[in-house]
């Protein structure tokens, strides 16, 4: 009877939904089967695709509402009640027995769209059994008329579904000293499981054709885009203004080309982007911030022949005289020029072809080709081309979906330019493709506008820098703050003093992330779901790790990671076009060693020691130059301060602060350093003033810029 009705059942879901079954599970052994939970509609999917027959464990509540209790007799369940503790003795029977159990280990449907807490007892139950846990993740069900998704969650009637099943996993029993904290690591190493399998059931695509589908499931006519003309556009605009400026764009480019795009934050540099991402043109995003030097040497190292910009965004931030001597080598075109270039034939095209079949209109390309081509900040020498795939950006952008949760509801404020890697995949692709409205603004160094433009625009979402935040915090009204659901800062380090001023002025937590722009950037944040204050949070799902050993520093060493998200290789000048794939002599190829000192403890939480580069041995001892900085925060913490190391006859090197206060002594710093317990190498031996710490167009210090200062003062 009930296989008769799996039949009759998964010839319907499959007519109404499109049901997709992939991956298989094993008949033999312990299971413990752990579906994520999106809608009603769930357990009828599982029960009919499963290709094993589990026993159901079903909540009491459940049990006893109807349909529930005229569809339950005709599958194995036993009736639970989570309150008792005396269910999980009975699970843990169950798998002992060799029975397949299924269970739910959120325990209510999701009202995110992303993964909800997870229950200590079903991870418990598996490790104590020794049973291995089989994530099973479902797609599409949230989408349906049977979810619990509220608000202008895209819904409907019969969205496609597909259930992946990925390989069982053993959960061994933790050590801790008791049965409580021995539950609590169980059900966190289930929550890394099931983010996993999130991560893992993503689909692998490019750029454009994830824009398509987002285009698909919200509809035309959603508002997805706002500037600082502040006119809204929708993702109708957005496809039709990308495909005219790709066509454009693929008049003067050859297909597979690498064409420099020089943009402001801006609908225009977006539609761009996705434009030659449509006609198969890879971008090189230009930081114009970084000087003729600078450009010419990242235009050199990615081979660009043309570089787009605009008449207007050229004359508004005087970039003149950095235009001026880049057109004697490269191709500069102005979008405004080339708008009479659109023909007729053009027009035609675009009303008549290329909106109503973009797929047909899109070049095919394999995801693990070079989508864009980003440049380190040259923080510390030259900037390198860094090559990133279709797949190493949406990759990314689907492990940080895998671990908090980004809402259509939501909007993004987007200040940090799309030459950054931040601003460009989390500030740009991921709401474009979660249908997630954005508000890009042009500067991210406008302090008294930014947080107003965050409380105008009821933006919930915001990612910035350390620096950016803290001279925001000096400008924004109390209440400029209001909506803000999720703070994230990254690029370099939150200072303790910009986390206490959030949390006590506008009464907001500030979650601290690690990447770097070679990783897509995101390596490892604290989120809701898991915060570690002072940390840099856990890895993303399905990074792997390696702690490279460094001479002279005891504890930690540099951090070499591997995942889908690191790049593909480095452009350098000095060897133009030419892939330099990531490569470790310890590990091998594939593997991205970060140059930055890190301890992992055993939950896997990462702890930021310094920068490999900026290390300084002085009397033969390792010194980061990250804490003469932190002592001059404590001393000084309304000012800027960067610590650089020059030679000293008698000790090595010598550790040099440059300040913006006046007033700031050596004897202050001397005292702070015996407050925060730290070394007395670490204190600079001398003190010099400055107007102004240069800063990079991301917020990073410009170290190069204070090297060149600190040697000319020393030249006088």
């Amino acid at each position: 009877m009930y296989s008769i009705l799996q039949v009759i059942v998964g010839w319907v879901l499959r007519l109404l939904f499109r049901v997709e079954v992939k991956g298989d599970a094993p008949h033999d052994g312990k299971l413990l089967i752990v579906p994520n939970h999106q809608s009603f509609l769930d357990g009828i999917i599982l029960g009919t695709f499963l290709p094993v027959e589990p026993v159901w464990l079903v909540h009491t509540t459940i049990a006893r509402k109807a349909p529930f209790k005229y569809l339950l007799p005709v599958i194995r369940y036993k009736e639970v009640d989570t309150t008792s503790p005396l269910v999980m003795k009975q699970v843990i029977a169950m798998l002992e027995a060799g029975e397949h159990v299924c269970i739910f280990p959120e325990g209510r449907i999701t009202v995110t769209g992303s993964q909800m807490k997870i229950y200590d007892g079903p991870a418990f139950a598996a490790a104590k059994s020794g049973a291995k846990v089989l994530p099973v993740h479902l797609e599409g069900p949230r989408f349906s008329y049977f979810s619990r998704m509220k608000g202008d969650f895209p819904k409907r009637w019969f969205p496609k579904i597909t259930m992946t099943i990925l390989p069982p996993e053993k959960i061994e029993m933790p050590e801790a000293r008791t049965a409580r904290e021995r539950r609590r690591k169980a059900s966190e190493r289930l929550r890394r499981v099931m983010q996993q399998a999130n991560f893992d059931a993503r689909p692998r695509q490019t750029v454009f054709e994830a824009l398509l589908d987002a285009v698909d499931r919200h509809g035309r006519g959603r508002v997805m885009i706002e500037d600082v003309r502040m006119i809204p556009e929708t993702y109708g605009h957005m496809l039709k203004a990308s495909l005219a400026l790709g066509r454009l764009a693929s008049k003067h480019t050859a297909e597979g080309e690498t064409a420099g795009v020089m943009m402001p934050n801006a609908g225009a540099n977006l539609y761009l982007f996705l434009g030659l991402h449509c006609f198969r043109r890879v971008p090189a995003m230009l930081n114009y911030t970084a000087g003729v030097q600078g450009v010419t040497s990242a235009c050199r190292a990615a081979q660009v022949k043309t570089i787009f910009t605009s008449r207007a965004f050229v004359e508004k931030a005087r970039l003149e005289k950095l235009v001026e001597p880049l057109s004697k080598e490269f191709r500069i075109l102005y979008l405004e020029d080339l708008r009479p270039q659109f023909s007729l034939g053009d027009k035609l095209w675009l009303m008549l072809f290329a909106l109503r079949f973009p797929r047909a209109v899109m070049r095919p390309q394999n995801p693990s080709q070079p989508a864009v081509i980003l440049f380190t900040s040259g923080s510390e020498g030259k900037p390198k081309g860094v090559v990133l795939s279709h797949d190493n950006l949406l990759s990314n952008v689907h492990q940080l979906f895998s671990v908090v949760d980004v809402r259509p509801s939501d909007k993004i404020m987007t200040a940090l330019p799309m030459f950054h890697s931040f601003g460009i995949t989390i500030g740009t692709i991921l709401p474009v493709i979660n249908g997630t409205r954005v508000f890009f603004y042009p500067s991210p160094l406008h302090y008294r506008i930014v947080p107003e433009m965050v409380y105008d625009r009821d933006c919930s979402i915001l990612f910035s820098t350390n620096t950016f935040l803290a001279n925001y915090a000096k400008y924004a009204h109390p209440y400029d703050f209001y909506n803000l659901r999720l703070l994230v800062t990254g690029a370099e380090k939150l200072a303790e003093e910009t986390r206490n001023v959030y949390q006590q002025k506008f009464g907001v937590r500030i979650f601290e992330g690690y990447g770097a722009t070679e990783c897509a950037p995101v390596i490892s944040a604290s989120v809701p779901m898991a915060n570690y204050p002072g940390t840099l949070g856990e890895f993303m799902p399905r990074m792997e790790y390696r702690i490279r050993k460094v001479e002279g520093i005891e504890e930690g060493g540099s951090l070499v990671v591997r995942g889908p998200n690191v790049m593909l290789g480095y452009l350098r000048e000095s060897n133009p076009g030419v892939l330099e794939k990531p490569s470790s002599p310890e590990f091998g190829e594939g593997w991205y060693d970060t140059g930055d000192i890190v301890t992992v403890d055993g939950d896997g939480v990462v702890r930021m020691q310094g920068r490999l580069k900026r290390f300084a041995k002085v009397a033969g001892e390792m010194v980061s130059l990250e804490m003469p900085e932190k002592i001059a925060e404590a001393a000084s913490p309304k000012q800027l301060h960067g610590a650089v190391a020059i030679k000293d006859a008698n000790r090595g090197e010598m550790i040099v602060l440059l300040t913006q206060d006046k007033e700031l002594k050596r004897e202050q710093l001397v005292s702070a350093a015996r407050a925060m317990g730290a070394a007395e190498l670490a204190v600079p031996r001398r003190v010099v003033h400055v107007d102004k710490i240069p800063l990079l167009g991301n917020g990073k210090k410009d170290y190069v810029t204070l090297a060149a200062m600190l040697q000319e003062l020393v030249t006088q």
